[in-house]
């Protein structure tokens, strides 16, 4: 890194003035790992913009999923109406579910573009986790309500209509559905957005469900129109498995949880900085779609205030380069002797 990115970065509040070399900077966002990897400039005064342009990516590709599925359910809904069938129904719902999820990461997204303030002093990253619950919400309400329809059609058949408009629906909702899961799990990936990739992953699954009403269309017109409710079933529990992996991810971000090659990444990046002697304490916790973490690092005991803090500039920009999702990191720097007394 050149002096000057050095002295740009330095100047945005690493140092704090009292002796200490503690770095309590609140600087958000990250160089994302695609420009990582292609681009040449990793200076740290570049994360603030590159977070501003994640949120806006991840804003991007969530309202357009509102949309695509949006258009796909208004279809499914009007074939639905005229013909009766059960499993077109829990994939209609299903899908307007999915619709309905995209609303809370809208918000999430938009939240996401205030900076921290005395009341958020961490931002707004958490408001995703919050999205990402009601997501599972919303697809543990959308396996109820197929479940249910579904069992009633069993005790209660009734004969499906348009059989040919039933499976246009089916495939609209493939090709709707796959649409989506392309863009939401991509974009969540590269920003990395849990509760996005989530919702990716929902509509990946969805859209193999929605072929699933061909089967149903298939054994309506051979004369077994109970298949249509059993379909119906399958695509449910089908839903639940969604909910499961859906509701395991999502949970573990809300309980600070972090993935070990990522905390493997964070712990082995201050290696490759002139000065560390080694790492003795390390915490890594995703904020909405960032990597935030707090690393102790110990080096020789005669350093200098000012080449402490050069130290821990050289650290963050380690864990920018290593990182996948880096948001931000407390380095603190120790004495090679106290670290040593307080083992002892």
């Amino acid at each position: 890194m050149s002096e000057t990115a050095h002295a740009h970065d330095h100047d945005r509040g690493h140092s704090h003035g009292d002796g200490h070399a503690h770095d309590h900077e609140h600087q958000s966002g990250i160089i994302d790992w695609l420009k990582h990897t292609f681009a040449h400039s990793h200076d740290l005064h570049e994360k603030v913009d590159d977070a501003m342009e994640s949120n806006e990516r991840g804003f991007w590709a969530t309202k357009w999923a509102l949309v695509a599925l949006g258009i796909t359910t208004i279809l499914q809904i009007i074939i639905f109406y005229f013909s009766g069938s059960t499993a077109l129904f829990a994939d209609t719902v299903h899908n307007l579910g999915d619709g309905a999820n995209s609303i809370p990461l809208l918000i999430a997204f938009a939240l996401q573009r205030r900076v921290a303030s005395r009341k958020y002093t961490y931002g707004y990253g958490r408001t995703e986790d919050v999205a990402g619950l009601v997501i599972v919400l919303s697809i543990a309400v959308s396996a109820f309500v197929a479940g249910y329809e579904s069992i009633r059609k069993l005790i209660d058949p009734q004969p499906m209509d348009y059989l040919g408009w039933v499976a246009a629906a089916a495939i609209i909702g493939f090709l709707g559905n796959e649409a989506v899961a392309l863009l939401q799990i991509r974009t969540g990936k590269q920003i990395g957005s849990a509760a996005l990739v989530a919702d990716g992953q929902h509509a990946k699954i969805d859209g193999f469900t929605s072929l699933a009403v061909l089967i149903a269309v298939v054994g309506t017109w051979a004369g077994y129109p109970i298949v249509d409710p059993i379909i119906g079933l399958l695509i449910t529990v089908a839903i639940l498995f969604i909910l499961k992996d859906s509701s395991s991810q999502i949970f573990r971000r809300m309980l600070d949880g972090i993935e070990p090659n990522i905390l493997d990444e964070v712990e082995h990046a201050p290696a490759h900085v002139d000065g560390v002697r080694g790492v003795q304490h390390v915490q890594a916790r995703w904020l909405g779609h960032r990597v935030h973490a707090d690393v102790q690092v110990l080096v020789d005991d005669n350093l200098t205030v000012i080449e402490s803090e050069q130290i821990v500039t050289n650290v963050k920009q380690a864990l920018a380069d290593h990182v996948p999702a880096f948001g931000n990191a407390n380095v603190m720097v120790v004495p090679v002797s106290a670290a040593v007394a307080t083992s002892g």
